[in-house]
C-alpha cells in the first residue's frame, strides 16, 4: 500500500477519523445536548466537525459527500437553515438526508461527511 491509512481519535470500536488516499472520512457525529433543540443540535455537530476536519489537515470547503439522519422528517426545514450557513456557497457537497431512530433518547440528529485532504 503506498499510501498509509492514519486513524485519529481511535479506540477498541471506532475512531473519529480515518484518512486514506487524501480523503478523511468523519464518524457520524451527534450532540452533547440531547434534548435540545435541532438547531442547536446542529449547530454543535457542525463545529465538532470543523474541528475533525481541522485535526485531519483540512476544512469544510474540501466536503465530498454528507450523510445526515434526522429522528423526524418535522427537523428537515431547521435543519436546513443551519446547515444552509454553515456549508458556504459554492462548497455544497453531495448529501443524503434520512429518517431514522438515532441510539440516545432526545438525539434527533447525526452528520457523517468525507472530505478532501
Amino acid at each position: 500500500m503506498n499510501n498509509p491509512i492514519k486513524r485519529l481519535q481511535t479506540n477498541a470500536r471506532m475512531s473519529q477519523v480515518v484518512i486514506a488516499n487524501g480523503i478523511a472520512y468523519l464518524s457520524g457525529q451527534v450532540a452533547d445536548t440531547a434534548g435540545a433543540a435541532i438547531e442547536m443540535q446542529t449547530t454543535e455537530i457542525l463545529s465538532r466537525i470543523d474541528t475533525l476536519l481541522a485535526s485531519a489537515g483540512c476544512d469544510r470547503t474540501g466536503l465530498l459527500t454528507a450523510n445526515v439522519w434526522l429522528s423526524d422528517p418535522k427537523h428537515f426545514d431547521a435543519f436546513n437553515a443551519v446547515w444552509d450557513n454553515w456549508v458556504g456557497d459554492g462548497h455544497a457537497p453531495t448529501r443524503a438526508c434520512v429518517t431514522a431512530l438515532l441510539m440516545k433518547p432526545g438525539l434527533d440528529v447525526e452528520v457523517a461527511v468525507t472530505a478532501l485532504v
